[in-house]
């Protein structure tokens, strides 16, 4: 991963699971521009009017990472996974928050990739995704930690390989199959059929 050197962040995130909360202030000054890069990828995909701006979401991140207790900190690549993890979960909670205030109106949407070629539009409410890639991670862990590292924390096929520790062409292969397999469910909530 681009962005501050690895062993430092490493360094941090061990001192701050040993309790050391000077620490976590070393450690958000090092990664808060790479997470704020992450964020705003993602949420220039965001429909206009999103409750949050991609400072707002990474500062939300920040809050609920702060209260993480008994974390084996393993590096900075698990750092930004679990941190993509926070972050789709922060979504997914304002989603049903609007869905609920509105009725179902005006859903969050998030796009899942340009490159998804798939017969019905590529963009999907973050609700709407939620329970699918939560069946494909229940199938396929690692498939299901792609898609959420790429759609949810930015990553390029190369910072998922490092978080994942396998190949780059693995996480290629991944990442078409689960793409295949997310637009076909999509595909087939927005028809009506059932898995």
């Amino acid at each position: 991963m681009a962005g501050t050197p690895s062993q430092d962040v490493t360094a941090l995130l061990v001192a701050w699971s040993n309790g050391n909360r000077d620490a976590l202030n070393e450690l958000i000054t090092l990664v808060h521009a790479e997470l704020v890069a992450k964020a705003r990828r993602y949420m220039a995909r965001e429909h206009p009017g999103h409750p949050l701006q991609s400072h707002a979401l990474v500062n939300e991140v920040y809050l609920r990472m702060v209260d993480m207790r008994r974390v084996d900190w393993q590096n900075r690549a698990h750092f930004f996974a679990v941190a993509a993890r926070v972050m789709r979960h922060i979504l997914v909670d304002i989603a049903r928050a609007e869905k609920g205030a509105k009725r179902g109106g005006g859903v969050t949407r998030v796009a899942l990739d340009e490159a998804l070629a798939l017969p019905t539009p590529a963009a999907y409410d973050v609700l709407g995704l939620n329970d699918p890639l939560d069946a494909l991670t229940t199938l396929d862990p690692r498939r299901g930690q792609v898609v959420e590292l790429r759609i949810f924390g930015g990553l390029t096929i190369d910072e998922t390989a490092s978080v994942l520790q396998v190949s780059a062409d693995t996480v290629s292969r991944d990442w078409t199959m689960a793409k295949a397999w997310l637009g076909r469910e999509l595909a087939r909530s927005e028809t009506g059929h059932e898995s």
